[in-house]
């Protein structure tokens, strides 16, 4: 066993190769869990498509957002143990059934198994759908591995990204990180149909009672990145998940007039190359079920 410093908290932990071993803050060790693999209709449109994205659920995070839609994988360690072969097994099945690309999300924990398994690469583009806290020392092992970059940028005021998902210095650490994926892929390009190819689309969601957080974020971008270099996703599917109701201030979905004031900022703030996520996206009917569907082999009839 090695050290963990993967991620930006550098624990410093031997990290079990398997589950029940040392672990760090992530809590699982080295080798992937997986709580879901399947096709994904409702990431943004140029990475859905019309066939779906083809999505891999990892367990596990290095982040304790409060508010984690996904918290029963994220937190509470729910998932399968598998083999880096297995994964390369999972992305050649989900092509085989259409994905328009092999999506990664919350990737970072095992972002050594990750880069092992992109060798041979995928035949389809690779999407590594992150929280946005990365180093980027580790982001440089998926160097021409990964085409398109997906991480958040939750938070420009790192107040509250220690109240909400305990991690210091997010907003220095984050924009380092997505600064170091735009030097990897470059300016964003599309195909015939719209499909994403390569490029990065940064995702932020408006919190409840923080637009002001939004403008900040809506700044930076606007900020570092001219027209035709990023795609930028406004979201506004929040709702109160994991352990929201600990904090009132955001146990509640976010109000029209909260995403109008956030959606009219950036309508003046220069950038044009993106997505709004519509309204009617804040429902639990969006959080896919997490049941190993396509983690295991199919069995032979």
């Amino acid at each position: 066993m090695s050290i963990c410093n993967l991620c930006p908290r550098r624990c410093g932990v031997e990290r079990a190769p398997s589950q029940g071993g040392a672990a760090g803050f992530c809590g699982v060790g080295r080798r992937p869990v997986v709580a879901r693999a399947g096709l994904h209709a409702w990431e943004e449109p140029c990475i859905s498509g019309t066939r779906g994205s083809g999505t891999v659920f990892f367990s596990g995070c290095n982040l304790r957002c409060c508010f984690c839609q996904n918290h029963e994988i994220s937190a509470g360690g729910f998932g399968r143990e598998i083999p880096v072969e297995r994964l390369r097994e999972i992305y050649r099945e989900l092509a085989s059934q259409g994905a328009h690309n092999i999506n990664l999300v919350t990737p970072t924990h095992f972002i050594e198994a990750v880069a092992e398994s992109l060798t041979p690469p995928p035949p389809v583009p690779v999407v590594y759908n992150s929280n946005g806290y990365e180093r980027v020392e580790s982001l440089r092992l998926l160097e021409g591995k990964v085409q398109i970059y997906l991480p958040d940028l939750k938070y420009a005021n790192d107040p509250l990204a220690l109240r909400y998902s305990n991690a210091k210095r997010y907003f220095e650490t984050a924009t380092a990180a997505i600064q170091e994926m735009y030097r990897q892929v470059g300016p964003w390009e599309m195909d015939e149909d719209g499909i994403l190819q390569k490029g990065v689309v940064i995702r932020h969601l408006i919190l409840p009672n923080h637009v002001e957080n939004s403008f900040d974020v809506i700044d930076w971008v606007a900020g570092h990145f001219r027209r035709g270099k990023v795609l930028f996703s406004l979201m506004s599917q929040y709702i109160p998940c994991g352990r929201a109701a600990e904090y009132p201030e955001i146990d509640r979905p976010i109000t029209q007039e909260e995403r109008e004031r956030v959606e009219q900022y950036l309508f003046y703030s220069g950038i044009e190359d993106g997505f709004v996520q519509e309204p009617e996206s804040a429902s639990s009917r969006y959080i896919p079920p997490f049941d190993l569907t396509g983690v295991e082999p199919a069995r032979s009839q």
